[in-house]
């Protein structure tokens, strides 16, 4: 046999063990091939660098040996590749597909794996394996895309507690339809610093008041260009959900127009229809003066929205007993109602006029359309 030229962190006895190790892969003891992936190992990585078909050469070798081994073999091997720059692409590959114990160390960790190789994956493999990649340090839109199309609720939450995934608008947008009806998925779509605004605001009316307030807070730090960039973006998918008006809508429309002297409601205008009794006269005349649609007021109104409630009054300037008188009637007279009246009263004085005008503007987003 010709005697090859150490490279160098080679040492000619490191080289010529090498054909010893091949020459044995084909091996039929466990143990021994336990003790030769042991050693093959040690002459792998003993090495700094390996050329592309040296690395092949290694693969294959280290294929043969893993034949029929146990899944603990295969796993404590994977994870001793799993970040390393040399590693060889095709047994990476190789792990990659195997079961969730094996892959996941190079899923989450190897940086040989390119978006083809993940594609390969996340098109093909279950559960596990879509959450390895999502925990990836950084996820392409690209692949992310499949895993959004192809989770579940647990590795779409994985996937959005990534920051460093990378999601398109259109993934977004379906992580967003699906976050809407599982409380679980709230808070994680609310904190990812990377969702179109527009988005976000689309969860307002879904979930918890904590959450509802810390969108207000991010709608409040938004840029200005930024926050005309995401009404356009919302204006764009905003499709038509609402039903149908209610049947006394027109007598409701003519009440208010009844009760208005001017262009615009007065505060006093807006309290005597309030005590008029007729909702659906107080939802037109709180739409109006707020700029928004009769849909989102009724929404407020009927789940008790207080904080939404609250978002609407301080943006149409209402002053603070005529906020506490919508909100008492709306929660009911009740001793918890005046209580929690008194908690928002708290809030809506604390409530900044700015950051309730900005967070309007997406909910204004129905009416113009």
């Amino acid at each position: 046999m010709t005697d090859s030229v150490p490279t160098p962190g080679q040492t000619p006895d490191r080289l010529s063990r090498l054909p010893d190790l091949i020459a044995m892969a084909s091996e039929s003891s466990s143990e021994r091939r336990r003790e030769l992936l042991r050693e093959l190992s040690e002459h792998f990585f003993g090495s700094p660098a390996h050329g592309e078909a040296e690395a092949e050469l290694y693969s294959d070798v280290f294929t043969r040996l893993l034949a029929d081994m146990e899944t603990a073999v295969r796993a404590e091997l994977s994870q001793r590749f799993s970040t390393r720059l040399n590693a060889p692409r095709s047994l990476i590959r190789r792990f990659a597909s195997d079961e969730i114990e094996v892959a996941e160390p190079v899923l989450q960790g190897s940086p040989v794996l390119t978006d083809e190789d993940l594609l390969a994956v996340v098109r093909t493999q279950g559960q596990g394996h879509l959450r390895a990649v999502s925990r990836r340090a950084s996820v392409s839109e690209v692949v992310s895309d499949v895993i959004v199309a192809r989770s579940d609720d647990e590795t779409l939450q994985t996937l959005l507690e990534n920051e460093g995934a990378s999601l398109s608008r259109q993934a977004s947008e379906s992580a967003i339809d699906r976050a809407k009806g599982n409380p679980d998925l709230h808070a994680v779509v609310v904190d990812r610093k990377t969702l179109p605004p527009d988005l976000l605001n689309e969860m307002y009316f879904v979930v918890e008041s904590e959450l509802r307030r810390r969108i207000v807070a991010r709608n409040a730090a938004l840029d200005p260009d930024l926050l005309e960039t995401a009404i356009s973006a919302g204006l764009a998918r905003l499709g038509t959900e609402d039903g149908v008006l209610p049947r006394d809508y027109l007598d409701a429309l003519a009440l208010v127009k009844t009760n208005r002297s001017g262009r615009t409601l007065s505060s006093i205008e807006i309290a005597r229809i309030l005590r008029s009794g007729n909702q659906t006269a107080f939802r037109i005349a709180l739409a109006e003066v707020s700029d928004v649609d009769f849909y989102t007021v009724s929404r407020i109104m009927e789940q008790g929205e207080i904080d939404g409630l609250a978002v609407l009054c301080r943006a149409a300037n209402l002053d603070g007993p005529l906020f506490l008188t919508i909100a008492l009637s709306v929660l009911g007279n009740t001793a918890s109602a005046m209580g929690k009246a008194r908690a928002y009263a708290l809030h809506y004085a604390e409530l900044g006029q700015d950051a309730a005008t900005r967070t309007l503007r997406f909910w204004r987003m129905r009416r113009a359309a």
